[in-house]
């Protein structure tokens, strides 16, 4: 796995195969990519991962960029800490659209 830095695709038309973000508790969001047969995390300037508040913040992130397949996958411990049964090992991953709605 590599850090993609955000510093080197906010100014360039990425190619992207596959965009996975990583819903967290509290709207946070983490970005996961796949370019060609590379695959990481985007980082930011403090080469940590970029956290997104918002799908919105998302969108337009990678707006310039082509992405050829995007999904959400969210990780909740509530159903655990109110006695549901474990979860499978894979997640669910739904289809996210990266068209801005304005």
């Amino acid at each position: 796995m590599i850090k993609f830095p955000y510093t080197n695709i906010e100014h360039a038309a990425w190619e992207i195969d596959y965009l996975e973000v990583q819903s967290y508790e509290m709207n946070v969001y983490l970005v996961y990519l796949t370019v060609g047969d590379k695959s990481g995390m985007v980082y930011d300037k403090l080469d940590k991962p970029m956290r997104f508040f918002s799908t919105s913040h998302i969108r337009e992130a990678f707006a310039h960029c082509t992405v050829k397949t995007a999904v959400m996958k969210h990780d909740s411990p509530y159903d655990e800490m109110i006695g549901n049964p474990p979860k499978s090992a894979e997640q669910m991953a739904l289809p996210f659209s990266m068209a801005l709605p304005y």
